[in-house]
């Protein structure tokens, strides 16, 4: 299995890119986006975030809601269709649509991914 990206620095990556534990508390469906997604809104223990994320072929609402998400939190603002995503969460390619990266049990809201 080949990397098409250059080498980058350890230190400057984790010094870039912030990265949280976040917990989604709110699921909406959107449709007046071009993409199928949901606008999420994840707490991370000091503040709310919302999120438009591709996860509308795996996930129900119910599915997500209540679940624990890995985000990208420094990335600024992207406005949707109106909406302002003002964090992306993380996922992998799953064959059959996108699955969020979430942690192997509950850990506090907020903590730092390194």
């Amino acid at each position: 299995m080949g990397f098409d990206e250059a080498t980058i620095d350890p230190a400057r990556f984790l010094e870039d890119v912030e990265m949280r534990v976040g917990e989604i508390v709110a699921v909406e469906e959107f449709p007046e986006a071009r993409k199928d997604v949901y606008k999420l809104t994840v707490d991370f223990g000091d503040r709310r975030l919302r999120s438009a994320a591709g996860l509308t072929d795996v996930y129900e609402p119910e599915d997500l809601h209540g679940s624990q998400v890995i985000a990208v939190v420094n990335l600024g603002t992207v406005t949707i269709a109106g909406f302002e995503s003002e964090c992306l969460v993380t996922g992998v390619d799953g064959g059959d649509g996108v699955v969020h990266l979430t942690t192997e049990r509950d850990v506090p809201l907020g903590t730092r991914v390194y």
